[in-house]
């Protein structure tokens, strides 16, 4: 194995989703540099279906009011476990809302969404060979449409995540993984 494929090797197997940040700033030129690397991951016939909206300092309150909002009750309250809940997506450097084209043909569909994951794979490694740690969440409030429209998601986009981004305050321990072997099926005749 050359030294090259086992870096690469050590960044996949290393890498981890990251929850609790330290509050040191982070600059949005590096996340742009990030993604320009990001960008090369493979996409049928170039279509480069993402797109981007990057909360970074007072603009993560635009982020964090958008989720508030798609949390309030019928009483116009916000539950604590939003509030809580907001006031630790304060503590966090930068939140990137990744955002997909949802293509009417299913085929072109998953293929986008194919390539989107893989962008940001590559995104969060290489953020991650570089001391930065993130977490790719899903959550329900993604599909809120008071949260979407407050962020800026236009009608026929879908959320692929959200990421939350920074530098690690702590780095959990590996998880065990399934061996391949168990999930491989060789068929040779």
């Amino acid at each position: 194995m050359t030294n090259q494929a086992h870096i690469i090797d050590t960044i996949i197997k290393e890498r981890r989703s990251i929850k609790k940040f330290k509050s040191d700033a982070l600059s949005t030129d590096e996340i742009i540099e990030l993604l320009e690397v990001a960008k090369w991951a493979p996409n049928h016939k170039l279509t480069e279906p993402w797109r981007f909206l990057l909360f970074a300092e007072e603009g993560k309150e635009t982020f964090i009011q958008a989720y508030t909002k798609s949390q309030m009750g019928a009483d116009q309250t916000v539950p604590e476990k939003a509030q809580k809940k907001a006031a630790y997506f304060r503590q966090i450097p930068i939140h990137l809302v990744v955002v997909m084209p949802e293509h009417p043909r299913q085929k072109t569909w998953d293929e986008d969404y194919g390539a989107v994951s893989a962008m940001i794979q590559n995104f969060q490694l290489a953020a991650w060979a570089r001391g930065i740690g993130m977490i790719w969440r899903t959550n329900d409030w993604i599909y809120d449409p008071i949260f979407r429209e407050a962020i800026g998601v236009k009608d026929g986009e879908k959320i692929i995540g959200t990421l939350m981004i920074g530098y690690a305050d702590f780095i959990p321990e590996a998880k065990e993984r399934t061996s391949i072997k168990e999930k491989l099926t060789i068929i040779n005749e």
